[in-house]
This record gives C-alpha cells, structure tokens and sequence, in this order.
C-alpha cells in the first residue's frame, strides 16, 4: 500500500509542474501578441505623421501659388495691362478670375492648388 501512495503523490506533483509550464507558455504568447499590436499602432501613427508632414508643405505650396495668381491679377488690374504668368514647379497650379460686384467692388478671387491641398484668397477694390 504504501508504494501505491508514493507512485499517486509522485503523479500528483507532475502533473502540477506540466500545468505551470502551460501557463508559462500561455504567458508568453500573450506577451508576444501585445508586443506585435503596439508595433503595428506604433508604425500606423508614424505614416499618419509623415502623410500629415506632406499634407503640410501641399498646403502652403498652395497658399504661395494663389498669393501669386492674387498679385499677379492685382497687378494687371492697377497697371491696367495683361500679362502671362507662369509657374514652373511640377504639381503647382493655379486659377485667379475678376469680377464685379452689386457694390461696385471689383473682385479678383485666387485659388492654389498643389497635390490634394486647395487654398483660396480673395481681394477687393473700389
């Protein structure tokens, strides 16, 4: 009998080391996905910055290319003659038109376009 209660505790206390190796395993696969989810945020925050960067300098391109059409319609209207301006930068358009107003204004409206970036300017005479 007594070898019987030998061989049963000696079963007992394997099996409850082969259970905290399962849980030791258990534990590092965990580990590992929380690892690779926060890598994977990590890296989509980054593009977003760097798109965000470019939507940036798109922007400002855009903002200079209407300040010009602006000026150069200004221009044209003050000196009261007709030009041709030219923008030699790839991507970088522009479109400035003149009106008049109900108010008597004369209305000259820019607009600035580079990449996905648009920015307007506006300017009145009377």
């Amino acid at each position: 009998m007594n070898i019987k209660k030998r061989l049963k505790k000696r079963i007992i206390s394997k099996s409850r080391n082969c259970r905290s190796g399962q849980v030791m395993i258990l534990s590092i696969i965990l580990l590992g996905g929380i690892l690779i989810s926060a890598t994977a945020i990590a890296g989509l925050l980054v593009i977003y910055q760097i798109r965000q960067a470019n939507d940036t300098v798109n922007s400002t391109k855009a903002f200079f290319a209407a300040d010009a059409a602006l000026e150069w319609k200004t221009y044209e209207y003050i000196k009261a003659t007709t030009t041709i301006l030219i923008f030699e930068t790839p991507g970088l358009t522009f479109n400035a038109t003149t009106s008049t107003d109900d108010g008597g204004y004369f209305v000259i409206s820019s607009q600035g376009f580079s990449g996905q970036a648009v920015r307007a300017l506006e300017s009145l005479f009377y």
